[in-house]
């Protein structure tokens, strides 16, 4: 069989099973007292032991049920593939939201044809579930893309005055400046500004229309893997700058038309780096 008709709904049930584990692992483990263990790019940059618990599961996991599969989490080394299939893991996606106790984090699993480069792999299936309120969103390549058994659209494309944008900020304070900076610019030009602070769910949530945009930028590969293949099955356009793929320099998801228009704003306002 071949990886282009590999069955990917057979891929996205061991997606599901396993993201519903882990997001019942992360449920307990809030429940008790959460610290931090480290700190990577910078002193707000955090990781709890939970991360690695649960990155560790998900890993294990895999393993059981698809040996040779590559994978690539946040918290660990990288395996690579002898399947030409990856699995792009974020064990908690929102990690200071899950420190504080923000009932708003996930687990983000999905499953792309190639290496973990967004420039490059093939998304085939992708699962965000929010342990603290249960949803679980879902994508498969061709499929569409749900939330339960519900299936996902954008909302229809509005005038950029009247959108809903969410967005998030880097980890480095020079960069963060610059993105506040840009805010400020953007906001008497839409409906209002949203930052929640998971990515992988701001992705959803343009798929299922609570927000009608999100942009950001320094976004890593398991961050948007499998938010991105949600919205994008659900109608949106997600891109980088300049009609490339989106990656850690820019990712924007929105309605095709509304992408459009915010993008050249985006641009204006000093949002988008110079590629």
């Amino acid at each position: 069989m071949s990886l282009t008709s590999r069955p990917a709904a057979e891929l996205l049930t061991v997606a599901r099973t396993i993201a519903l584990e882990a997001a019942e692992f992360v449920a307990d483990a809030r429940r008790g007292t959460v610290e931090v263990a480290d700190r990577k790019s910078s002193a707000v940059d955090v990781v709890t032991q939970v991360d690695r618990d649960v990155e560790d599961l998900i890993r294990a996991r895999l393993a059981e049920q698809r040996p040779g599969d590559g994978f690539f989490g946040e918290e660990s080394a990288a395996d690579s593939s002898t399947t030409g299939l990856t699995w792009v893991v974020d064990p908690i996606d929102g990690t200071v939201n899950f420190l504080y106790g923000v009932p708003h984090y996930a687990v983000s699993i999905a499953v792309v044809e190639g290496e973990a480069d967004p420039q490059s792999w093939r998304a085939l299936a992708g699962v965000v579930v929010n342990p603290a309120s249960g949803e679980l969103f879902s994508a498969t390549a061709g499929g569409g893309a749900h939330v339960g058994e519900r299936s996902l659209q954008v909302n229809p494309a509005v005038e950029l005055s009247q959108a809903l944008v969410a967005t998030g900020f880097a980890y480095l304070a020079d960069t963060r400046a610059e993105q506040g900076a840009a805010v400020a610019r953007l906001l008497p030009l839409v409906r209002d500004v949203r930052r929640m602070g998971t990515a992988s769910l701001d992705l959803c949530a343009v798929a299922c229309g609570r927000v009608d945009a999100y942009f950001e930028r320094t976004l890593s590969p398991w961050d948007h893997a499998a938010g991105g293949l949600i919205a994008a099955e659900a109608g949106a356009r997600v891109s980088g700058a300049h009609g490339a793929r989106g990656d850690h320099r820019f990712l924007l998801a929105a309605h095709p038309e509304l992408a459009a228009a915010l993008e050249a704003v985006l641009h204006e306002v000093g949002a988008v780096p110079d590629l």
